[in-house]
């Protein structure tokens, strides 16, 4: 099942909320909406910066991915997301093995 790594930034409200109520893990609240779309929620961390926090999710296919982000979006408790689709490192590898024998010359080349 494909992996994908989430990153949100919460508006001031949902840290208003999270800060009135930190011991309500919003990661068990996620859970079982990405478990009704077929997926599963590996780990997540808060991080500092332009996100506030990561997830990694695998999901069935992008569509369902698509539906969890478009989800997360529209509940309001978010300003930004972004979902990007992630290879293994054996995927990765396959994909260069691919490139190399797929014959693309560059402009001029």
């Amino acid at each position: 099942m494909p992996y994908f790594m989430i990153q949100g930034t919460y508006t001031g409200e949902a840290w208003g909320a999270q800060i009135n109520k930190p011991d309500q893990n919003r990661l068990e609240q996620l859970r079982p909406v990405i478990q009704k779309l077929g997926g599963t929620l590996e780990t997540a961390y808060y991080t500092f910066g332009e996100y506030d926090i990561i997830g990694i999710a695998q999901f069935p296919d992008n569509q369902s991915a698509a539906a969890f982000s478009l989800a997360a979006s529209a509940g309001g408790a978010v300003k930004a997301l972004r979902t990007t689709p992630l290879m293994t490192i054996e995927e990765g590898q396959d994909a260069m093995r691919k490139a190399a024998g797929a014959g693309y010359r560059p402009p001029g080349g």
